[in-house]
């Protein structure tokens, strides 16, 4: 099954329903062959972003463009954009390769080339020999791959993925996660992949577009949206967190609101108000000890989450590897982390 991937780019989208602003001026630039993931809370209006790349909502303001071609007010089924969602519609009463070839149907394909295709989209997502199987018959899982198959099998220039694996257990979540990566890998095909997981996000995603209240709060690689996030929200969102915010007092070290000084290697001018992000896993050995008392222990396998209440007032989350049994409620303990790894913004 051969690409025929786009480049997507939205500029100033606007969206109000009423007195609700779903989109605040949003501007993206999607490269051909990339998976870009929207992460936001619900409510963030990520999915209001699809519907208007799809062309389900019309923007009040702003432009969608395929390739430099404006198709902000294309009918949907001119747009050529494949669609997967959270529930998967299939239709109940049609087959799996019935329900494949459906967006063929619609377009008037020759027979011998709708039943290629389908054979084609049903090997991609190993559900050969399902042809003539009912969705009632299917498993979730298999579900969903019926429902990529539909989305792929008509050789879109786009493919938008709705949380499309909001129903599905964690296990099975995984493996969907990893299939839908493969295979966009080997389509080399331009995706838009809305969640609300950031632990998805980071999977999956080339590139991740973060999302709240109508805008775009940051986008960037998913080693940087972790390691570097713009902001408090970023930073709180994607991954546990150790939030502060004090004051740059001289170069290379930060004076948080408890009083604490910490060494950073973050280069603000003196005097500048700052956020500083500790993440958990980053603790350890540094020259910035925090010694406490932990107030609650989790074992979680490969290490120790634990609730550290610092001896001046400090509260933290830390992650330390397993090295003998599950410390007591109330022990003390001493930690320490780097300057390079507390990321000041």
């Amino acid at each position: 099954m051969a690409s025929r991937s786009a480049d997507l780019e939205v500029e100033g989208l606007v969206k109000r329903f009423g007195e609700v602003v779903a989109l605040d001026g949003v501007s993206l630039d999607i490269a051909s062959g990339e998976l870009l993931t929207i992460l936001g809370p619900s409510g963030s209006g990520k999915t209001t972003l699809l519907k208007v790349v799809a062309g389900f909502e019309t923007p009040d303001a702003g432009a969608v463009k395929v390739d430099g071609i404006d198709i902000t007010t294309m009918p949907p089924a001119k747009r050529d954009i494949g669609m997967v969602f959270q529930n998967y519609a299939l239709f109940p009463h049609l087959t799996v390769a019935r329900n494949v070839a459906f967006p063929l149907e619609m377009r008037n394909a020759p027979r011998a080339e709708i039943d290629k295709r389908v054979g084609e989209a049903l090997n991609l997502v190993e559900l050969k020999g399902f042809e003539n199987r009912l969705p009632r018959q299917l498993s979730g899982g298999q579900q969903q791959r019926v429902a990529l198959a539909r989305a792929i099998v008509f050789n879109p220039r786009l493919l938008l993925l709705d949380e499309p694996f909001g129903a599905l257990d964690r296990k099975l979540r995984e493996t969907m996660q990893l299939e839908v990566r493969r295979l966009q890998r080997r389509l080399g095909l331009t995706t838009v992949f809305i969640t609300h997981d950031q632990e998805e996000a980071l999977v999956l995603s080339d590139r991740i577009a973060v999302m709240n209240r109508g805008a775009i709060q940051q986008v960037a690689s998913t080693t940087e949206i972790y390691e570097r996030p713009a902001n408090d929200f970023v930073a709180d969102f994607v991954g546990e967190s150790n939030i502060f915010h004090g004051t740059v007092t001289e170069t290379g070290s930060v004076t948080l609101e408890s009083g604490r000084r910490l060494l950073i290697t973050h280069s603000a001018p003196v005097g500048s108000r700052v956020g500083v992000l500790m993440r958990p896993e980053r603790f350890g050995r540094g020259p910035n000890t925090f010694n406490g008392e932990i107030r609650e222990a989790v074992y979680l396998g490969s290490s120790l989450k634990l609730r550290l209440a610092c001896d001046d007032g400090l509260e933290l989350i830390v992650r330390l590897p397993v090295t003998g049994p599950l410390p007591a409620s109330g022990s003390r303990i001493s930690t320490g982390i780097e300057p390079e790894s507390i990321h000041v913004f």
